[in-house]
């Protein structure tokens, strides 16, 4: 008995090597085919601004008031709202948005949980392929704006944080919502991750800490003030080779 006939391939007889190395290669194109359906639709929404927060967040929660309220002043003020298109505050940014002047655009994925999506969406793309969903939260970004959340919302503060400070893309203001929820966070981020040299100091700035709809706004204008929504060359490359 050779060790092949004592330990077969364990998808063996469903899938073969062959049949297994075939999926993959459509699994690729199928990658590919999401990254220019998407950056098609996407293409005349600038500037946007991704929220992000907590999918079980109810319509009666104070959280939900505060992300449809600035929703609803950056879609008048001009800003195409992104949000991952489901419930809770996605739907609280997609409603706001789409009472507003601004597009109101929904990346949905499904899920095995919180999968729904919400029907505030003047432009709606699916995505199979969570990583390529997330690519789009970045590429066609002005501003995260980021509400109260679990780990799904971590996960995207750590993301951006980590690819604005390694030049991956463009700065950008990064701003937390509510103060008292993101505080100890902040505080850990300067009196550990600072402290032991893990982060720099400077890092610190990466981060806005904002509680009234209107002053999110007023921060976002405040940071292109001298310099524009639109990406200079530099970062126009950094946003293709992202």
């Amino acid at each position: 008995m050779t060790p092949k006939d004592k330990f077969p391939h364990p998808l063996a007889p469903e899938l073969s090597e062959k049949s297994w190395a075939a999926r993959e290669s459509w699994r690729v194109l199928g990658i590919m085919a999401e990254f220019v359906q998407a950056t098609e639709k996407l293409a005349a929404i600038r500037p946007a601004v991704s929220f992000f927060g907590s999918a079980r967040i109810g319509a009666g929660h104070p959280y939900y008031a505060l992300a449809e309220q600035t929703a609803k002043l950056l879609s008048d003020a001009g800003f195409s709202v992104i949000s991952g298109g489901g419930p809770g505050i996605m739907e609280a940014a997609n409603k706001g948005a789409y009472e507003g002047k601004s597009p109101s655009v929904g990346l949905n994925i499904q899920l095995p949980h919180e999968q729904a999506g919400n029907l505030y969406q003047d432009i709606s793309q699916n995505f199979h392929y969570f990583f390529a969903r997330k690519v789009m939260f970045v590429k066609f970004a002005t501003a995260y704006v980021v509400f109260p959340g679990g780990f799904g919302t971590l996960d995207e503060v750590m993301e951006a944080l980590t690819l604005v400070q390694t030049g991956k893309t463009r700065k950008m203001p990064i701003i937390l919502v509510h103060e008292p929820f993101w505080r100890g966070m902040v505080d850990w981020f300067r009196t550990t991750l600072v402290a032991e040299g893990t982060i720099s100091p400077e890092d610190m700035n990466l981060i806005q800490l904002i509680d009234e709809p209107r002053a999110v706004v007023d921060a976002i204008f405040d940071y292109y003030e001298k310099r524009g929504f639109q990406p200079s060359e530099a970062e126009q490359e950094i946003l293709l080779n992202l």
